[in-house]
């Protein structure tokens, strides 16, 4: 569990209350991800998150035209951050959640939208027993989390398949809001043409994931084949998707840019 931070943790960390964590996370501004009930965070990306906090100096007041002192302290700053539209701010998760399970479906993959630091927007539709099997202990859920902060990491703007750290195939499309990367969307579950993994492999995931053996050996076949074609048509749509979503941001941000426009006329 060292790679995994409790809330109780993460407070004692950012020396904030509980209230405040979850804001934060709400709102995008800290990464997390959601086991079971409860969230938990990637120690590295606390630590990372933390340290670009601090690298980040204030711009003064002199340098913003039309800011005055008050505008420059911590809660009109926290005020801004949380009006910044992050991700999940900017989607409908109720309907983009059914949109991504149908089309999981259809494909036959796996599939989950995730912002740009790799932490799940969604639930992830469609997992293959593979998946299933190897994360039925909490803390393995933190691999899938670097697996997909690799994908995010990567500079390649066309979807191309990488492996998982479970030796799957994995791969993503970007979603943009105007031109800002906001998020992806990730399919994976899918069998290499070297499937399945070595003995000494399947010893390694055991180990790796926390499971018998035997869980893995008996679950090695519970994955998502595809042949050339069908890998070419996930990659020609996954990005599709994407693009579906930073359609359906992009007008959701603008509806609420204007109703946020007429909320204020009214206030005037």
């Amino acid at each position: 569990m060292n790679d995994l931070l409790t809330t109780h943790q993460v407070q004692e960390m950012l020396q904030v209350d509980r209230t405040t964590i979850y804001r934060m996370v709400d709102n995008g501004r800290l990464p997390a991800i959601r086991v079971g009930k409860q969230w938990r965070f990637s120690r590295p990306e606390i630590e990372r998150w933390l340290q670009t906090q601090s690298a980040q100096s204030p711009q003064s007041a002199e340098d913003v035209p039309g800011q005055t002192a008050l505008d420059q302290t911590p809660a009109a700053q926290s005020e801004r951050l949380t009006t910044q539209p992050e991700l999940r701010t900017v989607l409908p998760l109720t309907c983009v959640q059914l949109i991504q399970d149908a089309f999981a479906d259809i494909l036959g993959v796996m599939m989950v939208v995730t912002d740009m630091q790799g932490n799940p927007v969604t639930r992830l539709s469609n997992p293959c027993g593979f998946y299933t099997a190897l994360t039925q202990d909490p803390q393995a859920v933190a691999h899938c989390l670097r697996t997909w902060q690799d994908l995010a990491a990567d500079p390649a703007l066309a979807p191309r398949f990488a492996s998982s750290e479970m030796g799957l195939l994995c791969a993503r499309g970007l979603i943009r809001l105007e031109s800002t990367l906001k998020g992806m969307v990730v399919i994976g579950g899918i069998a290499p043409d070297a499937w399945p993994p070595a003995p000494v492999q399947l010893s390694h995931l055991a180990e790796t994931f926390g499971q018998s053996l035997s869980t893995v050996q008996s679950n090695v076949g519970n994955v998502y084949r595809m042949d050339r074609a069908g890998q070419e048509r996930a990659l020609r749509s996954v990005q599709r998707i994407a693009d579906i979503f930073s359609h359906i941001a992009g007008d959701r941000n603008e509806l609420c840019g204007r109703l946020q426009a007429i909320a204020a006329l009214t206030i005037l």
